[in-house]
């Protein structure tokens, strides 16, 4: 038995939370970096030797965020056994959402027929599944809910500029979702440790769309509606974040690094996985990694990995888990979940 310390213990009229379902779905479409050969100047050398990345999925012309999500979400519905109408609320994590508003989430609501749903979207960028992680553990640990549905969806190719190469080669789409519930006699979601730092929120940005510049017609020539990164910066701000972030919330349930059955840090670049989990003193058979497959997918990337990694195998009743994120604003967070 794994000894730790559980941070909600000492609040007793709370309930715990517990992932107990969990689903992801991504497009049919593969963009390969042969492919992407012949639409920038770059090589599969040259990304796989920077990013890790051989691969990503592309959604098609028709298909919206809010699709990508619903089809998670079934997904994670059916892993926990439970009905549409059985859900409380509906949290979505994205940067792509089917338009500002309404929200994504209800646009899920409905196509999911949850009906008695409450339904919001939150912003974190890449951090967002473990922010709303955070936020839905609260609706459910004070018995405001009983069943919470968080979804990180993306569809990073709508925003992505096809002729920057140090861009385009990096993002894909797809989602992840979970169902939130309180599971008798588990801890589950031990804690979390979310983090900003709004100073530096150029490193990584969409400059156009919202109010501070409208689109227009100038705003979409000049390109201002892609996504635009710093990724020196953005490499060096996110290691050292997700690091502190992780170490912080494995002190706080006096845990160490190898009391971790699976370390899944957000899926951005495979050697900023690699530094994270150096820092960290993790042994590589502890990370789960599956950027090679599916590119930076944004809030979608650690619910994909979760899925994964539990339909793998690879995470079974009982096992400690540490999720690790980072992501625009500058946002970063941790979470440790026993399964």
């Amino acid at each position: 038995m794994t000894s730790f310390r559980h941070p909600r213990s000492s609040r007793p009229h709370l309930r715990t939370v517990s992932i107990t379902g969990v689903g992801s779905y991504v497009p049919e479409r593969i963009l390969t970096n042969a492919e992407l050969e012949k639409i920038v100047e770059t090589s599969d050398e040259w990304i796989t030797s920077r990013t890790g990345i051989k691969e990503r999925r592309i959604a098609a012309p028709g298909e919206a965020t809010s699709d990508l999500a619903t089809e998670a979400s079934k997904r994670a519905l059916a892993n926990a056994g439970i009905t549409p109408d059985q859900v409380d609320l509906i949290i979505v994590a994205t940067i792509t959402p089917d338009m500002l508003f309404p929200s994504t989430a209800c646009l899920v609501q409905q196509k999911l027929g949850a009906t008695r749903a409450a339904a919001f979207d939150i912003e974190a960028a890449c951090s967002g599944f473990v922010y709303a992680l955070d936020i839905a553990s609260h609706f459910v640990a004070s018995h405001t809910y009983d069943t919470v549905l968080v979804i990180g969806a993306e569809k990073m190719s709508s925003v992505i500029d096809w002729t920057d190469r140090n861009t385009c080669v990096l993002f894909g789409d797809g989602a992840g979702a979970a169902v939130l519930q309180n599971r008798p006699n588990a801890h589950g979601l031990l804690t979390t440790c979310l983090g900003s730092d709004g100073g530096k929120a150029g490193l990584l940005e969409q400059p156009a769309g919202g109010s501070a510049c409208p689109a227009t017609a100038d705003s979409v020539a000049k390109g201002m509606h892609f996504l635009r990164m710093d990724g020196k910066q953005t490499f060096k701000n996110a290691v050292n974040a997700m690091a502190a972030a992780a170490t912080e919330a494995l002190a706080r349930c006096e845990l160490s690094i190898s009391q971790i059955k699976c370390v899944i840090p957000h899926q951005a670049n495979q050697r900023i996985i690699d530094a994270v989990g150096e820092q960290l003193g993790a042994d590589p058979a502890q990370l789960f990694v599956n950027v090679d497959r599916y590119g930076n997918t944004s809030a979608a990337s650690v619910a994909i990995a979760l899925d994964e990694a539990v339909r793998q195998g690879r995470i079974e009743r009982g096992d400690l888990v540490l999720l690790v994120v980072f992501g625009a604003g500058l946002t970063w967070g941790a979470a440790v979940i026993e399964w």
